[in-house]
Parts: C-alpha cells; sequence; structure tokens
C-alpha cells in the first residue's frame, strides 16, 4: 500500500499536484477539523465508489489512518490501484509544520 506523509501531501498541494482528496471519517470529525478534499464516510464508500476517479491519484485520510487503510483495502479489491493513505491521518498532519 502506497503512503503520503503530511509533509508530503503538503509539498503536493503547494505544487498544484493534481490528485483526489478523501475524508472518510464521520460528519462530526470533518466538522471540527478538516483539510479539505471530498467526503465520504467510510460506511457510505461502496454506494459512492462511483465519485472515485481511476484516472489521477486519490488520498485517504482519517483521524490515525487506519480507518482510511481499510478504505483503501476495499477500493483495491474492486481495481483501484491509485490510492495513497495519509500516514498518520490528521493526527500527524496536525503537527506536522
Amino acid at each position: 500500500m502506497k503512503q503520503v506523509t503530511a509533509a508530503e501531501l503538503r509539498d503536493w498541494i503547494a505544487a498544484g499536484k493534481d490528485f483526489l482528496l478523501v475524508d472518510v471519517r464521520e460528519v462530526f470529525e470533518r466538522t471540527q477539523f478538516n483539510i479539505g478534499g471530498i467526503h465520504i464516510p467510510m460506511d457510505e464508500l461502496p454506494t459512492r465508489v462511483v465519485e472515485l476517479s481511476t484516472e489521477k491519484d486519490i488520498v485517504l485520510y482519517c483521524e490515525k489512518g487506519i480507518r482510511s487503510v481499510i478504505a483503501i483495502q476495499r477500493l483495491e479489491a474492486k481495481g483501484y490501484n491509485n490510492l495513497y493513505n495519509l500516514a498518520g491521518g490528521m493526527k500527524a498532519w496536525k503537527v506536522q509544520p
């Protein structure tokens, strides 16, 4: 499984890299803090998979990086191979300068 660190993701954003950012957390978590992208809670992923591109990189994130790993595993089983996990999730993002 491919990973991207918080620092690398910040570099991607700063460089204007074309990718899709997907938050798989619950609504209340996203309301408290998020870094953008589209919001697809993990339990909605099976019915909203059509919203995900197979043409560009996709970074999935959650609070600690665990749910996003599970989401990636499920998507890889459906043939996606353009997925990255935000290593450490929002916890890592908040401490990365």
